[in-house]
């Protein structure tokens, strides 16, 4: 080899020469559908993105987040017991859940009094914590029983870290229940905890996350909350620099690491064009984060370990002052100590052992975040002024129009979730019918209040499977067996392996059985077998090839053999004479797989 530096000896790496060779990998494919992607929202996300000159980026205050635990056991002892547990395990913040409150999800504290809340805090030193109340419609009751007990205990509130988290709009759009003293109950807040640490309102936009909003829908929302509380407080007296200083915002943690990175960032940038406007010198804004409720999956929930501590990552890089990470269990129940240990020692380990904290803007200058960064901030700016335009979230809530654009991007996000582009590991892709039940405290939840009129809904994006699956469960229990497929293999193994194997999987997230086998050469062989199985429905698999020659013989074979319904794995070419022959519907990547298995479960069982 020559003697020169080796950036003299190859050619420098450049995008154009980049795109020259994926477009030769591509052979031919388009470019802009295999490898660009787009947001709920439309924003697109490029393969590759060239290096950004940093932009000045608001950011937390400098050291880690803070890691907060939910306290959420409608026993006071109990409750207490968690809350040292947790801090004695590395949290140090906490975020005290009302049974009233949305997030509670049927448990939480009944919090009724100055006594309960002692109890509830029982040994808690509030002076080394940070203590974020999640109150519901109890918010305003709430706090004066923690200024009571502040009181009572004899703290120096100004050495207390107290968030409220008084969010009467918030609770608006998740109950469609609002108080009309909302405002001066707000500001006497606000006056009562002058000399605390902490803040009084949140702007906080879960109903609306929960309800299907997309990225920018979220912090749109959040800031028209924001600003109409800022409003509030001004029009209560209030001057706006201390309203402002009176403000919180929480946003969701997902686990699309470059969506919450970029997402978190943008709110900051947001928040600073708010106070610019306001006329105020910036300060740093309290961001709460939580991880999504709508990301958690009842089946398999161990893979929720994975998205929460994406979840968490993403939000600490992203700038988040404390971060609350639901327990894997959350969507089954009330989490024992062990899925509570979890959560929290992946946040210890992220900022213990990872040092993700270290650096206060690590996707600085990283031209995929700084890109995102900027398209979130303003589209979000853009809706914000939308929803300003409309009179603000309040009017806007009450009109309808909030909750007719987020039911937009949730149908548009359900069809993404039936079709499985927007897969879920252990509900719609990797579904496993042998998992075993995991450890819950055994604690029944209390039925959620019916919501009033505009209410905004709670749902997970795994709801639709999870109810096939549980119909296939009860179908288990009450027969022995579960709902079943037969997958009429035609060829050798080599030859049907590829669509049998995706065809068990995708029955299975219906909570189908596949009933598999090595492949039949002969269509009376594939219904003989066929009929000694017992099953009613049936797939055939295999190859285009075989399709053509083999697959219409053995649809008719198993028509005549009983079958009720008879699919085919994939998406052949002689579709049509296939749908002659027998085939009933085709199952392919891409295709509507829930309403596919609805239709298979409904078969199979009408059958047993």
């Amino acid at each position: 080899m020559e003697d020169r530096p080796l950036a003299e000896l190859f050619e420098p790496a450049t995008q154009e020469r980049w795109r020259e060779a994926v477009q030769a990998a591509l052979k031919g494919g388009d470019f802009e559908k295999r490898l660009v992607s787009k947001t709920a929202d439309g924003l697109r996300i490029e393969p590759l993105y060239p290096a950004a000159e940093p932009i000045a980026q608001p950011v937390r205050a400098p050291g880690p987040w803070r890691l907060s635990q939910r306290v959420d056991h409608p026993d006071f002892d109990k409750a207490a017991a968690q809350a040292l547990l947790d801090l004695e395990g590395g949290a140090d913040s906490l975020t005290l859940v009302h049974s009233e409150a949305p997030a509670a999800r049927g448990f939480g504290l009944p919090i009724g009094s100055v006594a309960d809340l002692d109890a509830a805090l029982d040994n808690v030193l509030l002076t080394i914590i940070a203590l974020r109340l999640d109150a519901g419609p109890k918010g305003f009751e709430t706090a004066e029983h923690l200024k009571a007990l502040v009181e009572k205990r004899g703290d120096d509130p100004a050495e207390l870290d107290i968030d409220l988290g008084l969010d009467p709009i918030g609770l608006f759009a998740a109950t469609g229940r609002l108080r009309a003293d909302w405002q001066p109950k707000l500001a006497k807040a606000v006056k009562d905890f002058e000399g605390y640490r902490g803040r009084i309102a949140l702007a906080d936009p879960r109903p609306y996350h929960e309800a299907g909003a997309s990225e920018v829908q979220e912090l749109a929302a959040a800031l028209a909350t924001a600003v109409a509380y800022l409003r509030a407080l001004e029009a209560e007296g209030i001057s706006l620099e201390r309203a402002r200083d009176a403000i919180s915002i929480l946003l969701v943690a997902d686990a699309d690491e470059f969506l919450t990175i970029a997402k978190f960032r943008a709110l900051r940038r947001l928040w600073a064009r708010v106070e610019q406007a306001c006329g105020l010198d910036p300060k740093p804004l309290r961001v709460h984060a939580e991880t999504a409720w709508r990301m958690m999956t009842r089946r398999d929930p161990f893979v929720n370990i994975l998205r929460t501590g994406m979840a968490a990552a993403s939000a600490g890089l992203g700038g988040a002052d404390s971060v609350t990470a639901l327990p894997y269990t959350q969507a089954l129940g009330l989490p024992d100590a062990f899925a509570r240990r979890v959560v929290r020692n992946s946040q210890t380990i992220l900022i213990e052992e990872s040092s993700l904290a270290k650096v206060s803007d690590p996707a600085a200058g990283a031209g995929g975040f700084e890109a995102l960064t900027a398209s979130l901030t303003e589209g979000a700016w853009k809706a914000f002024q939308e929803i300003e335009g409309e009179g603000g979230i309040l009017a806007s809530l009450e009109a309808g129009k909030v909750q007719a654009r987020i039911a937009e991007v949730r149908e548009a996000r359900a069809k993404r979730v039936a079709t499985r582009r927007e897969p879920l590991t252990g509900a719609s892709e990797f579904p496993f019918l042998a998992e075993k039940p995991v450890a819950l405290l055994d604690v029944a939840p209390k039925a959620p209040a019916a919501p009033g009129e505009g209410a905004l809904p709670s749902l997970r994006l795994a709801e639709p499977f999870e109810a096939l699956r549980d119909a296939a469960d009860a179908h288990l229990k009450a027969h022995d067996a579960r709902p079943q497929v037969f997958l009429a293999n035609l060829g050798p193994v080599a030859t049907h392996n590829a669509r049998s194997t995706f065809a068990a999987n995708a029955f299975a997230a219906g909570g189908i059985e596949a009933l598999g086998n090595d492949g039949f050469a002969k269509a009376e062989d594939v219904a003989r077998a066929f009929k000694e199985s017992g099953a009613s429905i049936a797939c055939l698999c295999s190859s285009d090839a075989l399709y053509e020659t083999d697959a219409a013989p053995a649809a008719r074979a198993l028509k005549e053999a009983g079958a009720k319904t008879v699919y085919l794995a994939g998406k052949p070419a002689n579709a049509d004479a296939l749908k002659a022959a027998g085939v009933d519907a085709f199952l392919f990547a891409g295709g509507d797989l829930l309403a596919l298995l609805a239709d298979a479960q409904r078969c199979a069982i009408a059958q047993a």
